[in-house]
């Protein structure tokens, strides 16, 4: 992000310090609507998917995507993410306006955004995106084995299909006894705290046995490639800095292009204008 104007002519150093730099970036909220058929699975099939990398043939595909962006910071300071939680609960209400169909809500284990779907979509079936947990199971792993091993991979598959299984307590427990028994201090021990306090914290939308029963989707695959395709190849290309209004700008205009309706805010654009532009004129 570039620096407000501001600061650039009351700075009284030529150039920012190593820690000043590496908050240069900012994030994006991201969040995607779409309709897919259920697909019913066991623990096992998604430790072989997940972990052995062996997809599925017949897993359904996610169809009438539509996905939306807002920087996580304002002009003013504000964040923005509520907005993104609007549109997805008017996209809802408009495919469902009976209710009849299950809602699923996936999320990573931000509190914030917890809160904000509890207020905006209170009848989803809120879950835990495994892909989030997956990363807390890796980061558990390199605590007591080395990076790249069997032993490592291993760890991980047999913990995650304990919680495929609904057994997320024994999950928790068992890295806890880990701990003590291998006495982690440090860096360590700080990793694997974190672990399981996103496990604890988290628990109330862990029941992925129940969700695969159900045939419910359990990664937030969709809204991670939105996060590629609509954020990151646009936004991070070599030496492009933004400003917070024209970040927020570009990511509105690739949201409504990848939704499939720049033909439309065309011609909503020029409707504007011609009356911005003319209305007194033809009064």
């Amino acid at each position: 992000m570039r620096r407000p104007l501001e600061e650039k002519i009351h700075r009284s150093h030529p150039r920012r310090t190593k820690g000043e730099k590496a908050n240069k970036k900012q994030m994006a909220y991201v969040g995607a609507v779409y309709s897919i058929d259920r697909y019913r699975r066991s623990a096992r099939d998604v430790v072989d998917e997940v972990c052995r990398k062996q997809r599925a043939e017949h897993r359904p595909k996610p169809c009438q995507k539509q996905t939306w962006a807002e920087m996580t910071r304002t002009p003013g300071g504000s964040t923005d993410r509520e907005r993104v939680f609007v549109e997805m609960a008017a996209a809802c209400a408009s495919r469902d306006p009976d209710r009849r169909k299950p809602l699923v809500c996936l999320l990573d284990g931000e509190r914030s955004l917890w809160e904000m779907a509890g207020e905006w979509l209170p009848r989803a079936v809120g879950i835990l995106d495994i892909v989030h947990v997956l990363e807390r199971l890796w980061t558990a792993a390199y605590c007591f084995h080395a990076d790249g091993s069997a032993e490592a991979a291993e760890f991980v598959s047999h913990r995650l299909e304990m919680l495929l299984q609904g057994k997320v307590g024994y999950v928790i427990g068992g890295l806890r006894r880990l701990c003590k028994e291998h006495r982690l201090t440090g860096e360590k021990r700080r990793r694997l705290m974190a672990a399981i306090t996103s496990n604890e914290n988290n628990r109330e939308h862990m029941r992925y046995d129940e969700y695969l029963a159900a045939g419910y989707p359990i990664g937030s695959g969709v809204a991670e490639g939105a996060c590629r395709h609509l954020v990151k190849d646009r936004m991070e290309r070599t030496g492009m800095r933004w400003t917070i209004p024209g970040a927020q700008a570009m990511l509105h205009l690739r949201a409504v292009h990848i939704n499939g309706l720049w033909d439309e805010f065309i011609e909503c654009h020029i409707e504007v204008e011609q009356d911005r532009l003319y209305s007194k004129a033809a009064a």
